[in-house]
């Protein structure tokens, strides 16, 4: 797209809402207790601060302010007021292809906003733990967050992750024409890493007229010994271990396609 020669500046917001869980399975009341504490310390205030951090890097910004805070029993909350870059930015920093995976962060944002928080859980009878993260990016201006996607997916184990992108107003040329969106994106997935996009199942709901779009990436191939906290696979029988795969199968599927499922399979008796 030829650069736009706008009235003012661009004030489009473009907002990029993710919703990541990672699933586990914790057989005893000690281990879903200690799988909480783990992931609770994992993801606390200053880490999830230091990811957020790369993120406005990433996407070309400046950090304004930061606000950040742990909660009992768990979970924590932070939020960066930021800016766009104070300097025109080089064209590279403005593309909205797909920005780079945690090993490779660059490093900046204003008048725009990054909030996260974090939800961890445990089902207090089938040993399932589902950790939810909440993370918003929300721009004003030419900075992007599409760039973001890559490292955000990568920075937490996401087994399920669900997207919202939205571009709201509107900017207006020298001509008085208005601008609702000013790139070209058909799909979120067009800025999602070739390999990531390999892992995930993946679907689509988009309203295009809106500017609205919409994608839930669920993990292809579950290897069990990963989702198995405080426990080895040579620690259940092999009927037991079918019943675990299953109840973590059911759990991501349910959070993929935003319902209850009845099960198929009886499920064994503790």
């Amino acid at each position: 797209m030829d650069k736009l020669r706008l009235h003012g500046f661009n004030n489009l917001t473009k907002s990029l809402s993710f919703n990541i869980y990672d699933i586990s399975y914790a057989k005893t009341e000690q281990h879903r207790q200690e799988y909480i504490a783990y992931i609770d310390e994992l993801y606390n205030a200053d880490r999830l601060t230091d990811i957020l951090t790369q993120v406005t890097d990433i996407i070309g910004a400046n950090v304004l302010n930061i606000a950040r805070q742990d909660y009992e029993p768990e979970g924590a909350s932070v939020t960066i007021l930021i800016a766009e870059h104070p300097v025109a930015p080089e064209p590279e920093e403005l593309s909205t292809g797909p920005g780079p995976l945690p090993e490779s962060v660059v490093g900046h944002l204003d008048k725009s906003h990054i909030t996260v928080h974090t939800y961890p859980e445990s089902h207090p009878d089938n040993g399932i733990s589902t950790f939810r993260a909440d993370i918003d990016v929300s721009t004003c201006g030419v900075i992007s967050p599409l760039k973001a996607l890559n490292f955000l997916i990568h920075s937490f184990d996401s087994d399920v992750v669900i997207m919202d992108y939205r571009v709201r107003g509107f900017t207006r040329m020298e001509d008085g024409q208005k601008i609702y969106i000013d790139h070209e994106i058909n799909s979120i997935q067009n800025y999602i890493d070739e390999g990531t996009k390999d892992q995930y199942e993946m679907i689509d709901v988009n309203v295009y007229q809106e500017h609205i779009f919409h994608t839930k990436m669920m993990l292809k191939q579950m290897e069990l010994e990963h989702y198995l906290f405080g426990a080895g696979t040579d620690e259940f029988g092999a009927a037991e271990l079918e019943d675990i795969q299953y109840r973590l199968s059911k759990e991501m599927q349910e959070i993929f396609y935003s319902r209850n499922m009845m099960p198929s399979k009886p499920v064994s008796k503790k």
